[in-house]
């Protein structure tokens, strides 16, 4: 855990005991008894005042240092404890210097910038590993100083100096089944709360509902969805709110969607562990068909290592939403 290269621990067995450093996973030469690794997670919960036990076989939790910790036992694994810690590094903060890092060029940084103060609604997609959570709280950062920011998340990640910011957090239920806090209800709490940009840290299920709704109120936002491209991100994000109840049909979803997100980033991370954006998508707000139609703003050519701009105007795109207010006003 004290080197600094490395992003994330995985423990699939004992004896089979992994690392990442740079995007590139690797087997350690580390070795561990069955009950020294329960031991071990048993004083990194400790902390967290999470639990673990055959009635709750999954735990997600946050470290002292701000590692994310996630820990599944048998008999939901096969035969060992599978654990993953995540440290999540965030060694650039801005846009600036992930800018400098390569993971975009300047064009893109001048326009992220400008997206964010515009208010324009963000999603930010890519495979697990790709920098979606470092992206995102770059973006964040990147929002004016007065700007009353609400963060929603499963466990603290994001980072953000900002002034005026409240960072919320799901909890699970107690030992007699009560007490929980999803993020449905943390997104219509923040409601309550004056904000100004609301943040969730990744959106999975029938919180999607919630937070469009949101986004579809006027309040400016952005999350972070698990997708292979931008298209496939908004394909999710209309089938997710499905699960909020047999009420929602996909036809309601579809224009909420259209008219509630303005931007899909689109990363990706290659086999040597560089994370770049790929593609960044404008929604017109135009459907036909349950189809929504995106047009592309910037594109990566790897073969030629260099953005693209594509057909719309993004000087266009910023000034329709420059009325947006970010300042409580």
């Amino acid at each position: 855990m004290e080197d600094g290269d490395v992003e994330e621990i995985w423990i699939n067995s004992p004896s089979r005991i992994f690392a990442a450093r740079k995007g590139i996973s690797e087997l350690t030469n580390i070795n561990m008894t069955g009950d020294e690794v329960k031991n071990l997670i048993e004083r990194l919960l400790l902390w967290s005042g999470r639990r673990i036990d055959l009635s709750h076989p999954f735990v997600d939790a946050r470290l002292p240092d701000g590692s994310r910790l996630h820990v599944a036992i048998p008999d939901v694994t096969a035969k060992y404890w599978a654990v993953n810690i995540r440290k999540h590094l965030m060694r650039a903060k801005s846009i600036d210097e992930l800018n400098k890092l390569g993971m975009f060029d300047l064009e893109i940084a001048t326009f992220l910038k400008s997206a964010v103060n515009a208010g324009l609604n963000i999603l930010v997609s890519g495979s697990t590993q790709a920098g979606k959570t470092t992206i995102l709280n770059a973006l964040v950062g990147s929002l004016a100083l007065h700007t009353r920011v609400i963060t929603i998340e499963e466990v603290f990640e994001l980072k953000p100096k900002l002034p005026d910011l409240v960072a919320l957090q799901t909890r699970p239920a107690n030992l007699q089944g009560e007490g929980e806090i999803t993020l449905r209800k943390l997104i219509k709490e923040a409601l309550r709360m004056r904000p100004f940009q609301i943040v969730v840290g990744e959106i999975r299920e029938a919180e999607s509902l919630d937070l469009l709704i949101a986004l579809n109120s006027g309040i400016p936002g952005m999350a972070t969805i698990h997708a292979n491209s931008a298209k496939d991100a908004i394909r999710k994000l209309q089938t997710l709110p499905l699960l909020a109840g047999e009420n929602i049909s996909h036809k309601f979803i579809g224009p909420v969607v259209a008219n509630s997100i303005d931007l899909v980033i689109q990363l990706g991370i290659s086999r040597n562990g560089e994370r770049r954006i790929l593609e960044i998508a404008y929604l017109t707000g135009r459907i036909e068909n349950e189809h929504i139609e995106m047009e592309g703003v910037f594109e990566y050519k790897s073969s030629e290592n260099k953005y693209l701009r594509g057909l719309v105007d993004f000087n266009e795109i910023l000034k329709s939403n420059l009325g947006v207010p970010q300042d409580g006003g």
